[in-house]
């Protein structure tokens, strides 16, 4: 099935203001969909493109690419010849896929863009790994865009609901709340979303059948293809990598969900795994939120980089690397997350949903853990964001329990720093007390 993606409008928005000037890079993990998007732009919106595939390259384009580009007019010639497409100057766009397995292409850009006859897009995953950048020079003249899984909005309109987000977020402006019956219905469409996930395959195989198994093995052929990519790591980092992408659910299934070493390995440091969590970082298949001990306008210069947190990608991803493998009962265990009924790991869940909504919308993922008065205890705030004035703190609640005892300590310690309070529940907007407490398929608008 082809999505409709924003990545698609973003791509509009290069092509009129900056093609020509600038290559568009095109970054994130592995199935998010970025190949199917750029192939769709590139039909729509350009006279002929080149789309070369760096996994599996014809021979006689690789042979242009290694004879250089100092006749660019001869390059030109072989590539057109080797793929058998005409190029033509301002109206062609060339497209280099999975670029990180031939670094060489991307330093290329510089003087491609320079030449200026045709418009560059590059994509890749992997694009940060040292491996991937060693010994190039990046060019600066390459504009770089994230892409993600489909979020809530482009899951709807796959669904064919173009309506609801529009109606969710003037809701949102006004905090108003929906009332029961439509809060119902919304989240169950949320709690639909958590499940499948934003994978484009999986939405694909899930929509098409409505089938779990199906949608399950879309999941789990996406979980493989990440740990294939671990297991080409050198030797001595790889075991760690999968080591601590397999203990994801395990760290957020606990009630303060900090990375910590000591679950992989008795008496290891974190220190010894930070090259493994960057590269998953660089990977784009977790994202990290890192503490914080002074909460304020500038608090990204005060975090922490030995105590974080690490959330998947992907909610979807999460909810099946939480169960074995061909486990039993995953078809109910699925029905009943559905309908608020699954008796554990919903709290890491929710956590997991709310970073990768903020993930998605630029925010820097930071939480805050601090001791208050003469409690020897540590309080922690899942969650800060900031209005560039003031802190929002963001408390993340999956149960029908409405206490926030970390909350009420940090609006006490730290209450003149501090902006609009939330509370993300699976219940209806209500504002109580100076606290705004948030349906969780509103954190997008956060």
């Amino acid at each position: 099935m082809l999505f409709r993606r924003k990545a698609y409008d973003e791509l509009l928005r290069w092509k009129k203001e900056s093609a020509g000037k600038y290559a568009l890079l095109i970054e994130g993990a592995r199935r998010v969909g970025k190949t199917t998007v750029v192939e769709e732009f590139a039909k729509n919106e350009y006279k002929s493109f080149i789309l070369i595939d760096f996994s599996k390259i014809r021979e006689e384009t690789m042979l242009a690419f290694k004879n250089g580009i100092s006749d660019m007019d001869l390059f030109f010639t072989r590539m057109q010849m080797a793929e058998g497409i005409k190029l033509y100057p301002k109206e062609s766009l060339i497209v280099f896929d999975e670029v990180q397995l031939y670094p060489p292409a991307r330093q290329m850009i510089k003087h491609l863009v320079k030449d200026g006859r045709y418009d560059y897009i590059e994509t890749g995953s992997l694009i940060s790994i040292k491996k991937n950048v060693k010994n190039i020079l990046i060019p600066s003249e390459e504009l770089r865009y994230e892409m993600y899984p489909m979020d809530f909005e482009e899951f709807l309109w796959a669904c064919g609901d173009e309506i609801t987000i529009s109606f969710l977020k003037e809701h949102f402006e006004k905090r108003a709340p929906l009332g029961n019956d439509l809060h119902r219905i919304v989240m169950n469409r949320y709690r639909e979303y958590m499940m499948v996930g934003g994978m484009p395959s999986v939405v694909s195989a899930y929509l098409e059948s409505k089938d779990i198994d199906k949608m399950e093995l879309a999941k789990r052929s996406i979980i493989n293809l990440y740990k294939d990519d671990m297991e080409k790591i050198p030797t001595s980092m790889n075991t760690k990598v999968s080591r601590i992408f397999d203990m994801i659910p395990s760290f957020l299934s606990e009630h303060m969900k900090q990375f910590k070493p000591g679950k992989i390995e008795h008496d290891s440091r974190t220190r010894d795994y930070v090259d493994s969590i960057h590269w998953l970082k660089d990977a784009k298949i977790v994202n990290l939120c890192y503490g914080c001990d002074d909460p304020s306008s500038l608090m990204c210069l005060n975090i922490s980089d030995t105590s974080f947190k690490c959330y998947m990608l992907d909610t979807g991803l999460l909810l099946s690397a939480s169960f074995p493998k061909g486990s039993e009962g995953l078809n109910d265990a699925y029905k009943a997350f559905l309908f608020g009924k699954l008796p554990a790991n919903t709290g890491m869940l929710f956590e997991n949903m709310v970073a990768q909504e903020l993930t998605v919308r630029g925010h820097e993922l930071l939480f805050l853990e601090f001791k208050h008065g003469d409690s020897k205890r540590n309080y922690e705030v899942d969650f800060m964001i900031t209005n560039g004035k003031k802190v929002i703190p963001i408390e993340v609640k999956s149960g029908i329990s409405s206490r926030h005892a970390s909350l009420d300590h940090m609006i006490s310690k730290y209450g003149n720093r501090l902006g609009e309070k939330f509370v993300i529940h699976s219940k209806d907007l209500e504002v109580k007390d100076g606290i705004t407490y948030l349906p969780i398929y509103m954190t997008m608008f956060l």
